[in-house]
């Protein structure tokens, strides 16, 4: 039993008629008819009644036919997989990143990836750390940006850049008026931070738990944009990655900026990992290189 012999019968059940359906399969009808009967010999069942006006199939010609239906959808979906993977320029990507990176890197990336790789199928997976890790060894998505370092050998890392912290401050603030600010100036202040589950928060306490800072008691925000307009309210501060503070959402009158003049600056590791089996690796490094691109023209200096 071939594809080709499933195929006749499809088309045979279609037509309900041997000329049409040898003519759809561009084959000739004594052709088309001696496959049927060397399917019917196979599997020895009668799967046709060959009548003088129309061709009717029995009933195990009929569920046969549409079982050899759904096979046939298989078998094409098998050579669109193939070809994907022969050509991954032309496929499917699936890309994990955080949620505190995401809405402020992939408005510069997702371009350059449309401009580069027009006929590649970008799917975008926004999850928090942990669950996007979870995914990628599972094979659920093919890429994921994630702050570093991840541990695991099974996996490809990219670094791709060095994201700066900056200390978000009510125009009200004591510290307001300053052009930068140091680590020591955290020492006795208490920042609002991100609810658990965010990697941003375990790098924002550690920070904290080194110079002398503390926890605002009793909030824990869901987002970047909830812990920036509290602070914009008055109502405490907090560390901002520098991505976070670019473009007109950033901005605000009762928001004060401030980078820290500390040198390494306080801030995080922003990597792009993928599974060292994947086919894909070869688009995954290009895509890395644009994610790195995409930041420096985010934070490049105004003209």
């Amino acid at each position: 039993m071939t594809l080709r012999e499933l195929q006749y019968l499809v088309e045979l059940a279609r037509q309900k008629n041997f000329r049409r359906a040898a003519e759809m399969c561009n084959v000739s009808q004594p052709t088309l008819s001696t496959q049927i009967r060397k399917l019917e010999d196979e599997l020895g069942v009668v799967l046709v009644e060959r009548g003088a006006r129309k061709v009717v199939l029995t009933a195990a010609g009929e569920e046969i036919a549409a079982r050899a239906e759904r096979m046939l959808r298989e078998a094409a979906d098998i050579r669109t997989i193939a070809a994907r993977h022969s050509a991954p320029e032309a496929g499917r990507l699936r890309l994990g990143v955080f949620p505190t990176l995401g809405p402020y890197l992939l408005p510069a990336l997702v371009p350059r990836i449309a401009a580069r790789f027009p006929r590649l199928e970008l799917q975008l997976v926004e999850e928090k750390s942990d669950l996007l890790l979870q995914k990628l060894k599972a094979g659920q998505i093919d890429a994921a940006l994630l702050a570093l370092p991840v541990s695991d050998d099974a996996l490809e890392t990219v670094e791709l850049f060095d994201e700066p912290f900056v200390l978000a401050v009510p125009s009200e603030h004591a510290l307001a008026g300053r052009e930068d600010v140091v680590l020591d100036d955290l020492s006795g202040q208490k920042l609002m931070l991100l609810e658990d589950g965010h990697c941003l928060r375990d790098q924002a306490v550690s920070l904290c738990h080194r110079w002398g800072a503390d926890e605002t008691a009793g909030f824990r925000a869901t987002s970047l944009e909830t812990l920036r307009q509290m602070v914009a309210a008055g109502m405490g501060i907090t560390l901002l990655p520098a991505l976070s503070t670019r473009g007109p959402l950033a901005e605000n009158a009762n928001l004060r900026l401030l980078p820290f003049r500390d040198r390494p600056q306080p801030g995080r590791t922003i990597g792009m990992l993928w599974r060292r089996s994947s086919a894909l690796t070869p688009v995954l490094r290009r895509v890395a290189k644009m994610a790195s691109e995409a930041e420096i023209a985010l934070l490049a200096p105004a003209a």
